[in-house]
Parts: C-alpha cells; sequence; structure tokens
C-alpha cells in the first residue's frame, strides 16, 4: 500500500508487477441429459467416475439410454460428467410410520429424495434409544430414524425431534442431510405427531401411502417447454452449471432417434455456452446410401442442425447388454466418442484431432454398420465422422470434422479441433480478463493485456498448440491505440484482438513412390 513518509529514513513499498496469470478452463468435462432411474431432477450434479453415476442415480436401467452412454464415457477415458436427470410424470413414493394417536391417518409423513420407483425399496425404523433414554422423563418428541434402501445406503438421524421448536427438528434435519427421504413441503407442523414412544410403535413399522412411479419416456417438451429456460429446467438446468465442454441427449428410448428440433435447440445453446453438441445418427441409418441420401435430403432435415458446434458419427455401436443376459444390442455413440475425446485432450491437447489409430473404442466389439475405405470417402466429404474397424486396431473414430465439414462449404470451422481450440481460448481469456472491468483505459492497462494474454498464448505455443515456428507466425495478441480508438474510451469499451493459427488435421497422406534407374553419376 502507499506510505506516506512523516520522518527521515528508508521506506519499503511493495509494488505490484501486473502479471495476472490465465489459466486454462477445462475442456472435456461432458453434460448428460436424460432419463435415470433416482437421483436428484433438473440439477446439474457432478461426478467423476461411473461408480458415482450409480450411487447417486442408480446405475444402468433398461429405462435409460442414458445410463449407457455415461458407462460408455468413463470406460473410453472420460474423467468428470455433469449429469440433468429428468422424468415424464413420475411419482416419488410416500412412508407413514404410525405416531399411537387414535386415528390411522395420524402419521409421521416422509417421501422419498426423487420420484422413482426406487423409492418403493425403502424401509424404515424406529428406535428410542435417545441421549436421555435412561433419564426419569425422557423427551417423549425424541426418537432415532434410520433410513436404509435395499442393496443401497443407509442414514440413521440420531436424537431427531418431531418438536416444531426443537434443534433437531426432523424437516430441516432431513432437507440437509438425507439423500434418501425428506418430509413433504406442503404439510403442517401439526401433522407430525408428538406421541411416538416404544410402547406406542413397534421398532419397524413403515405403513406405504404412495407408491413411487418411473412414469412415462421423456417427449421434447421435457427438455424445452416454454419457460424451461427461464426456470433452468429441462435442457437449461445447465445454466446452473459453471462449465461444459461436450453435451450428449442419447435418444428418450432404443426404439427411437432424438427429436430434430431438441437437437437444433441443444446446438444453438452449445454456441451460447462455448460448447459441442454430439449428435448420434438416427437408428434408421442401416447402410452407407441410407445414411448418405438422408443427410443430403433438401426436402426433410433427418439431423435438425448443420452447426459447426455439432459433430455426427455414424454408425451406433454392438455391445453387450449385462441387463439383457449381454446380448448384442446397439446402442449410440455419443458417450464413447465423447470419452475420446477426453482421453485425447489429456493425452494429447485440444489440438489435437481425437480420432486415428489412438481413438480406440473400447467395450465396443462391433459397429452396426461395417465401412469400406470408399464408403467413409462418400460420407466423410459430407461431414459425417465414421467410426470404422481395422485389423489389429479394433474399432477407431476414423472422422473429425464438426456439421459444417462438407468439402464444399469451405468452412474455417470444418475441424473438430480447429473449432474446439477456439473455443478453449475463448472460454479462457474470458475469464481470465475479468480483472479488465473498470481498469482505467489506457496505455498501462492495454500493456497489462498485451503481458497477461500474451503469456497465456505463448504456453500454448511452447505445447505445439499451433502452427508456426516463430511466436510472431503463430499468434498475435493486439491491444492499443488502433484496437481501442478514442470514441470506444469514451463509450467504455476496450478492444483486445487475438489471433492464432491453427493446428489442422491430416486426413488425407500422399505417399509418391519412384523408381530409380539408370541413375549417372556426375
Amino acid at each position: 500500500m502507499p506510505i506516506t513518509p512523516t520522518y527521515p529514513g528508508v521506506y519499503i513499498e511493495e509494488v505490484p508487477s501486473g502479471v495476472r496469470t490465465i489459466t486454462g478452463v477445462a475442456t472435456s468435462i461432458a453434460a448428460f441429459i436424460g432419463r435415470a432411474r433416482k437421483g436428484p431432477v433438473n440439477e446439474p450434479i457432478t461426478i467423476n467416475s461411473f461408480g458415482d453415476y450409480e450411487r447417486l442415480f442408480g446405475g444402468l436401467w433398461l429405462n435409460s439410454t442414458m445410463s449407457f452412454a455415461v458407462r460408455d464415457f468413463f470406460l473410453n477415458g472420460g474423467s468428470q460428467a455433469i449429469i440433468v436427470r429428468l422424468h415424464n410424470s413420475a411419482i416419488a413414493a410416500e412412508i407413514g410410520l404410525p405416531t399411537g394417536e387414535p386415528s390411522p391417518n395420524d402419521r409421521l409423513l416422509l417421501v422419498a429424495a426423487n420420484e422413482g420407483s426406487w423409492g418403493d425399496n425403502l424401509s424404515v425404523v424406529v428406535d428410542h434409544d435417545t441421549k436421555d433414554s435412561t433419564e426419569p422423563s425422557p423427551d417423549p418428541n425424541l426418537f432415532n430414524l434410520t433410513i436404509s434402501e435395499k442393496g443401497g445406503a443407509v442414514e440413521k438421524f440420531q436424537n431427531v425431534s418431531v418438536d416444531p421448536n426443537s434443534a433437531r427438528y426432523l424437516p430441516p434435519v432431513l432437507e440437509k442431510s438425507s439423500m434418501l427421504v425428506g418430509v413433504p413441503k406442503d404439510i403442517s407442523d401439526n401433522y407430525i405427531m408428538p406421541n411416538v414412544r416404544p410402547e406406542e410403535i413397534p421398532p419397524a413399522s413403515p405403513v406405504p401411502v404412495v407408491t413411487g412411479s418411473d412414469g412415462n419416456a421423456l417427449n421434447y417438451n421435457d427438455f424445452c417447454v416454454l419457460g424451461t429456460k427461464n426456470n433452468k429446467k429441462g435442457l437449461y438446468a445447465l445454466e446452473k452449471a459453471d462449465l461444459f465442454n461436450l453435451l450428449c441427449i442419447p435418444p428418450h428410448t432404443f426404439a427411437t432417434d432424438v427429436e430434430i428440433n431438441l437437437v437444433g435447440d441443444a446446438a444453438t445453446y452449445c454456441e451460447e455456452r462455448r460448447a459441442m453438441l454430439m449428435v448420434d445418427p438416427p437408428g434408421g441409418w442401416t447402410n452407407k446410401d441410407t445414411a448418405k441420401n438422408e443427410f443430403t435430403d433438401s426436402t426433410t432435415d433427418y439431423i435438425g442442425t448443420r452447426s459447426n458446434y455439432a459433430a455426427l458419427f455414424f454408425p451406433r455401436l454392438k455391445q453387450s447388454n449385462p441387463l439383457r443376459d449381454n446380448q448384442m444390442e446397439e446402442f449410440v455413440p455419443c458417450g464413447a466418442v465423447a470419452g475420446i475425446f477426453a482421453r485425447t485432450d489429456a493425452q494429447r491437447g485440444v489440438w489435437k484431432a481425437p480420432a486415428g489409430q489412438e481413438a480406440q473404442l473400447k467395450g465396443v466389439p462391433k459397429l452396426s454398420v461395417p465401412l469400406t475405405d470408399a464408403e467413409n470417402g462418400e460420407l466423410n466429404q459430407l461431414g459425417i465422422n465414421c467410426l470404422r474397424a481395422f485389423p489389429v486396431y479394433g474399432r477407431l473414430v476414423w472422422g473429425s470434422r464438426t456439421l459444417e465439414g462438407a468439402d464444399r462449404l469451405a468452412s474455417e470451422w470444418k475441424y473438430i479441433p480447429v473449432r474446439r481450440m477456439a473455443l478453449f481460448i475463448e472460454e479462457s481469456l474470458f475469464r481470465g480478463t475479468q480483472w479488465v472491468v473498470f481498469e482505467p483505459n489506457d496505455e498501462p492497462l492495454w500493456a497489462q493485456i498485451r503481458l497477461n494474454v500474451g503469456a497465456f498464448m505463448h504456453n500454448l505455443f511452447r505445447q505445439g498448440a499451433f502452427q508456426g515456428a516463430t511466436p510472431k507466425e503463430a499468434y498475435l495478441v493486439k491491444c492499443d491505440k488502433e484496437t481501442t480508438t478514442q470514441n470506444d474510451i469514451n463509450q467504455g469499451i476496450v478492444n483486445i484482438l487475438v489471433g492464432f493459427a491453427p493446428l489442422k488435421p491430416a486426413e488425407f497422406v500422399f505417399i509418391k513412390i519412384q523408381q530409380l534407374a539408370g541413375q549417372i553419376e556426375t
């Protein structure tokens, strides 16, 4: 801090260096939206393994294509995912505990923490071995509550009370601490009766009040009905997530495809959030000709978007289904491919195309449509990324184009790694330059911006993220009186120009072979 000199002598003052390190954001957080057996609804929950998914959302489920996609994501190298569970008319199970009052309707009512038939597997035990149980006059409102899920978690809450004035009043205790049950929010305090004593209630006597239901298959309205964005529900529940890079919306059932208008809405949302949408091929694409004809059909849209923030992978995967005696069935590839994106980012960097010999699909013994080189060539030039089976290498991702990657479009965002690299830089600089807001808009500020943004870009250059042999060839950072005019300053604007020379994947490798015969030495 500044020092005011008052006496003759030496003063020490620390001067800020102006260095504000810009940290690169994560590049492979995958968001999954769909149906699950259990778990919070319309809430983005971060998980770091499929074990987390099993614990929080119930694991693999025949009514959830999302559960299999999440499994494939972690199996293929994914490290962090965000799960948004949705449901269509599901009902939470309710359990009533008799309180000993004359009326059979006087019950301590508990409700499963979230909707679904999983709540029917809950059991509740009440005991009275409380902290004052040995005293002459124990608190009549005090008891212990144990909740168990069949084959799952067990929760025990000691010394809880049905007295609203108690510090251990049951409703807030369950709301803050229980992952299994709660108390319905629409009941009055008087509904929970206080006379729970050993002589009045057996150790375990739950009475089913409402049976849980899993509801129906999802549809477009569960994702994008009017008001879902403002209410942060459905697709827009991700508004409550700080960051995601990849978005997967598996089909609502194994026999249907995602609605094309939902794909379009999801692609638009990805553009807002600087993320990429993983688009699955329609189930009717059972051969190359169908895929090519429907993808290029000018009268009907079979995909839903042509955004460079989206990428399509064909064909579907054939895997064993452990819930059906390991029979071979078809699954969408979005989760597995997202896992390969994450694995490639960790091993090589976001600038490396997530395709090639390193992009092996793990846990995928077969593909639904085998493709030849010629067929691959027809689809690749349209912007359809092919999954291929090769001897020795197995099943590989063999394409890296966005849905704006058709040759005839000649788009600068043709390739997935170019688009993702730009998104990585944009998001990192967006977060790393927030300190600039409200700073004095003149050369000292511009110099600090050039220093910090330049250091970030130079670090990427050293990692091999750009074309060019020198920093000057690889990137530029410009922020001065040429980018920010006096009129900009008057309007409170500072303009920062950042450019980079992207690496583009070598799709086509030409080897020219020539015979050398009769060479004359001179």
